[in-house]
This record gives structure tokens, sequence and C-alpha cells, in this order.
């Protein structure tokens, strides 16, 4: 299985995409997350991956940085199945508040054409806290993160045999999730800034941590390797030099610093 960062900001960046990413596995995709806006079309485009791939779609929660891109998908496949060139449905996952206002928008802003797929074609699903579903031919297991702010899930995937990735969204880890991410292979978590920066970003008010949190978390539960995203965006260029060298010092395991459209297969590092 191979996992494509299309975008690792958080809401605001502009010199990179927002956070979202895709697994990919024989021929098929499975979508997490749409950024904000019509560039989740140019970052699957410029990851070589093909939209009628997609057949599952996961939106963790509801804010605009992560739901309003799902649309831009959602519309593109729409039109591929009206023109003939996409095959079978898209399923849409998430709690019953994303999904709520996911079907509100489409049915408010779509034209009649896509509209008439939804319900038959286009699937919205609403998936419960520990509900398991089979994605790309492997079991899925959302989870409640317990978010400060508004509703959001994570999930894991158990991508072979005994090894599993797991996401808990963007925000910190939560205890009440050790049963998910215990023993996970490869664990996502955010990291808004470095800590050496915290004053200047402010992560801690936006309920949100930073790579020495981060790190020391998943130092903590023993996880092999650590993904780290949803960072700010004013250090581009050297971001993985600085946030690897801060992260170093808490997490001894190996520590992944993405750029936009990096990509991972979860048997190996980097490639």
């Amino acid at each position: 299985m191979k996992l494509t960062m299309l975008g690792t900001g958080m809401a605001m960046v502009t010199a990179c995409y927002n956070t979202c990413f895709i697994l990919e596995e024989e021929g098929e995709s499975f979508l997490i997350d749409g950024g904000g806006g019509n560039g989740i079309l140019v970052q699957l485009e410029k990851a070589g991956i093909d939209w009628k791939s997609i057949h599952h779609i996961f939106v963790t929660h509801k804010h605009i940085d992560h739901i309003m891109g799902v649309l831009w998908v959602i519309r593109k496949i729409g039109q591929g199945m009206n023109k003939g060139d996409y095959r079978g449905t898209v399923a849409l996952y998430g709690h019953d508040e994303v999904i709520s206002i996911l079907r509100n928008m489409a049915e408010t802003l779509l034209q009649d054409k896509i509209k008439k797929h939804i319900g038959s074609r286009i699937q919205f699903q609403v998936v419960e806290d520990d509900e398991k579903r089979q994605i790309l031919g492997h079991e899925v297991t959302f989870f409640d993160i317990f978010s400060t702010k508004d509703k959001q899930y994570g999930f894991t995937i158990e991508y072979t045999k005994g090894k599993r990735l797991t996401c808990c969204g963007d925000e910190p880890y939560n205890d009440h999730n050790s049963q998910y991410v215990k023993d996970s292979e490869w664990l996502m978590l955010e990291a808004f800034c470095m800590y050496g920066e915290a004053d200047i970003f402010k992560p801690y008010e936006k309920h949100h941590s930073t790579v020495k949190e981060a790190c020391e978390q998943a130092e903590a539960l023993g996880v092999p390797n650590l993904i780290l995203y949803h960072t700010e965006d004013k250090h581009m260029r050297q971001r993985k030099e600085l946030y690897t060298a801060e992260g170093r010092t808490y997490y001894q395991g190996n520590l992944c610093v993405p750029e936009d459209l990096e990509s991972y297969r979860l048997t190996q590092e980097s490639v």
C-alpha cells in the first residue's frame, strides 16, 4: 500500500496545500479529506493519481480546509459518471454531522445532472465510533478522537496482516484512543509548529501540538514510524530539516516530515 500526502499544511497556508492524503493499492484509491478547494484536483494530477481510481473518501471533520475540496472531487466524479468515464460507485464516510453538511452542500451547489447520482452511485455513509468497514480490501476502523473543538474522527487500517496505519486527525493524541494507536506500525500526528516557536504560532490556543509533543507521544507509544503533518508554512524550504532536528530529541524511530506530494510505501521508508 502506498500513502501520498497531497497536502501537509494547516488551514491558512499559502505555500503548500491543506492537509489531505490518499492510500493506493492495486489500482484503487482511498482519499482522506480534500483540503479547502479545487486545488485537490491539481494535487491529484501532480501526484499522478487517476481520479477515476477513487471509490472511497473519508472526511474527518467539518472544517473548511478539510471538507471543501471533497465537493470538487464529487463534482469531478459525477461528471465522469455522466460521460461514462467513471465506473462503479463512490462511498463517502464520516460521522453524522459531516455527512449531513456534505450532503447538503452537494444537493445545494451541484447541478441536477450530478445530483441524480446521490443515493445510488454517490453514496453518503454515516459511520459511528468504533465502526468497521472494508476499504481497498482491508479492515478500516473509524474512531472518535475526542476533539476539544468540533466532532472529529480518525481511523486505523490494517494494511497487511498484523500491520496498521493509524491517523489521529488534526488534534493532539488522546489516551482514549490507545486501543487504536497501540501496536500501530505507522502513526500520523499533527504538529502545528516547532516547540521552539510556540510563542510565535500559539498552537495551544488553537488546540494543536508541536513537534516536541507529537514526538514524545510517538516515543512513549513505541510507534516505529511517525508522520507529522498539518503544519505552519513559514519554513517550507527548511521545514523537513528543522522539524526533523527538533523531533530527533524526543523520538528515536523513523521520523517523516513530508512535503506535499511525498509518498511512502508502508512496508518501506520514504520513496
